[in-house]
């Protein structure tokens, strides 16, 4: 199957990928996680190592973490097992699988035994593209014991930016999957984009607060606002056309702070590799763990006071 040209201008000014080994997970993590019903779960993450997305989204920095090729049979089984295998203490409430893919996408997740595996968790998130989520869904909800959610990305509701990402989605089909998942009882959580490519940084946050909206008001349970990652080249090559400016640390604050006002769902910023966000050393670690505060609890939390930088 051909590429589309612009699926290979974005892969062609891409790094170098490092060596993926397909049997061998990335790594795990085990957090509390906050619900909208006011409980905290212990969640358990893995991050699987598989095959590409076939979506080249402009702002994607995940493809650096999959193989070549499709996934091998059974390979995302050893590579759960060798996580589960070795947990210490209770099994944590929740599993989340994440596979740098579609977890609904044979290519990237061949039909195995992963639903046996998770049988001793209560609830199973795993992530897919909003177009892949149908019918494929619904069968693996009906193997697992425990409660199915799918994590998709909505990413932006902006109008320009929506057609510019090369995701191939819209909203009509957003509102498709999410209207599919609530009717036969599996949960939703959206990934949301901070500083998309497309949006100018005095719109980023205003922008980020209302796709985070849209998603709340089509049943999403959890949303997790992302700030975008730069690296991948087509991010930069866009950054000297003055179409991408990296996001800070202080719209992030911004975001989550408005997004405090919203009911009905838990909002959380992604603090992965966070530190990449800030520009005054004196005060990154408080103000990262005063978001990390407002991730478990949902509180609001006093913004930290910098004579340094001002918390700019």
């Amino acid at each position: 199957m051909s590429v589309p040209a612009v699926d290979q201008q974005i892969r062609l000014l891409r790094p170098a990928k490092q060596y993926v080994d397909p049997y061998t997970a990335h790594g795990s993590l085990v957090e509390d996680e906050r619900r909208p019903d006011g409980t905290t779960e212990r969640t358990l993450t893995v991050f699987l190592a598989g095959a590409e997305c076939p979506f080249t989204c402009t702002f994607c920095d995940l493809w650096r973490w999959t193989i070549d090729g499709p996934t091998p049979p059974g390979a995302l089984t050893r590579q759960l097992e060798s996580v589960l295998q070795s947990l210490d203490g209770p099994v944590p409430d929740r599993l989340k699988i994440y596979n740098a893919s579609n977890f609904f996408d044979r290519r990237a997740v061949p039909a195995e035994g992963i639903a046996r595996l998770a049988t001793p968790f209560a609830a199973v998130t795993v992530e897919s593209h909003a177009n892949t989520i149908g019918p494929k869904a619904l069968a693996f909800a009906r193997q697992i014991s425990g409660r199915l959610e799918v994590a998709t990305g909505l990413e932006t509701i902006h109008p320009v930016a929506i057609a510019h990402l090369n995701k191939r989605l819209d909203l009509a089909r957003f509102d498709s999957a999410a209207a599919f998942l609530a009717a036969n009882g599996v949960d939703l959580r959206v990934f949301v984009l901070l500083g998309a490519p497309y949006v100018g940084a005095d719109e980023s946050v205003a922008w980020t607060v209302r796709t985070v909206a849209y998603a709340v008001e089509r049943g999403a349970a959890v949303v997790s606002i992302i700030p975008v990652r730069g690296g991948n080249g087509e991010l930069e090559r866009l950054q000297a056309l003055g179409l991408f400016t990296p996001p800070t640390l202080t719209q992030l604050e911004e975001a989550v702070d408005l997004c405090l006002q919203l009911t009905g769902a838990v909002v959380t910023a992604d603090l992965w590799d966070v530190k990449r966000l800030t520009s005054c050393q004196s005060c990154a670690s408080e103000r990262i763990e005063r978001l990390r505060r407002i991730n478990v609890t949902g509180r609001a939390q006093p913004r930290i006071a910098c004579t340094v930088c001002g918390g700019a």
